[in-house]
């Protein structure tokens, strides 16, 4: 399998990031709507700021090391709870099935544990059976089923080890 290139993304990846939200495809299990031109660049500028606050917190642009785009992957972290980060990730959907989310999900879980965040979480809608597979094939587990902003949601958790023994023995 292709190997992955992470980078924040920039002022110059907009059409990218765009190319995500607009597609209701990706969108459907996220807003269940696609993202308009307007709305779109006032997010991606919060984004742009978001990522200038921490070094390794924020959105990041996911391509091949080839550069093909693929979609973006996150870690942002909780400002009220700063041993806290929420996980996510959005593939174009020509790269769905591909395990590509499986390999963003394990280099931002990967990413975390060089921290000294004890949690992660995740935010999915309760019908996305393969972002569930994912992160349960990872230890996350459900905490609450919900509505966020009016829509499904289900907030998964993942307790990361900070043990020194734990990651000596492969326990993570």
């Amino acid at each position: 399998m292709t190997n992955l290139y992470f980078r924040k993304f920039h002022s110059d990846d907009f059409d990218h990031y765009f190319s995500l939200v607009s597609n209701e495809s990706v969108m459907a299990m996220i807003t269940e709507r696609a993202i308009p031109l307007e709305e779109a660049h006032t997010n991606y500028k919060k984004i742009l700021e978001l990522n200038k606050k921490h070094e390794l917190f924020g959105t990041y642009k996911v391509s091949t090391t080839d550069n093909v785009f693929l979609g973006l992957g996150r870690l942002i972290l909780n400002e009220e709870n700063t041993v806290e980060a929420e996980l996510g990730y959005m593939l174009l959907p020509e790269f769905w099935g591909n395990s590509y989310g499986s390999k963003i999900a394990d280099y931002f879980i990967e990413q975390a544990r060089n921290t000294a965040l004890t949690r992660l979480t995740a935010i999915i809608d309760p019908n996305n059976i393969p972002s569930r597979m994912i992160l349960t094939n990872r230890g996350f587990i459900s905490e609450k089923l919900c509505e966020i902003d009016g829509l499904p949601g289900e907030i998964l958790s993942k307790a990361l080890s900070d043990s020194i023994t734990d990651k000596v023995n492969g326990n993570r």
